[in-house]
């Protein structure tokens, strides 16, 4: 397995393509902005795009999603609880980011533990509400892309359409935090960490290491 990472869009979110280097068939993960980039990227590797997964519906991860779908023709991934936000210029907040965003409804709702295989490697959704309603994780290969849920000694916001601080802690606490310690994380925005790195010094976590 291999990770691709780029910074999109007007507040630099993190666009992942995860690939198999054996079949080059890659999944799509946030297709945050910025459509001739991320084709760049799968051409410039030459890789064949099989699947876009959402780790939230919120307007800074769905920039380029219909572009993508429109050109690639390919299956979305997305939580049932942030399905709708997709497709909801006001609540998934382009409307207030310049670009009104609304896609069409995703081809499969994921729940917890669902699975979903990229070549050989399998990933597992953990449901993790409170930045969103339907927030998800994806963990495999010694690797969860966290979205929005955490960051480097953060984690995300709670104030906007359906958020919650309580559930947002519960869900770090009862599904990231169990992953063993040298678990990269791969968040919506800034830079890489470690399910360790954050136990011990995410000052949000204090004392739940």
């Amino acid at each position: 397995m291999k990770i691709l990472a780029m910074q999109l869009g007007p507040i630099e979110t993190n666009c992942y393509i995860v690939y198999d280097e054996d079949t080059r068939e890659a999944m799509v993960i946030d297709p945050a902005w910025d459509y001739e980039r991320i084709d760049k990227a799968l051409t410039d590797h030459d890789l064949t795009i099989k699947k876009i997964f959402l780790t939230h519906g919120h307007a800074d991860h769905i920039g380029a999603l219909q572009e993508l779908r429109n050109h690639k023709n390919v299956p979305v991934y997305v939580s049932r609880e942030d399905s709708g936000l997709i497709q909801n210029s006001k609540n998934n907040l382009s409307m207030f980011m310049g670009k009104k965003i609304e896609c069409v409804s995703p081809e499969y709702m994921v729940s917890d533990g669902d699975t979903i295989s990229v070549g050989s490697t399998v990933f597992t959704v953990y449901e993790t509400p409170g930045h969103t309603p339907g927030g998800v994780c994806l963990y495999g290969g010694g690797v969860v892309f966290s979205g929005d849920t955490l960051f480097q000694y953060s984690i995300g916001r709670t104030d906007l359409y359906g958020g919650s601080y309580k559930q947002l802690i519960a869900s770090i606490e009862t599904k990231l935090m169990p992953l063993p310690d040298d678990t990269i994380v791969l968040p919506g925005h800034g830079p890489s960490t470690t399910i360790g790195n954050e136990r011990q010094g995410n000052p949000y976590l204090e004392g739940r290491g």
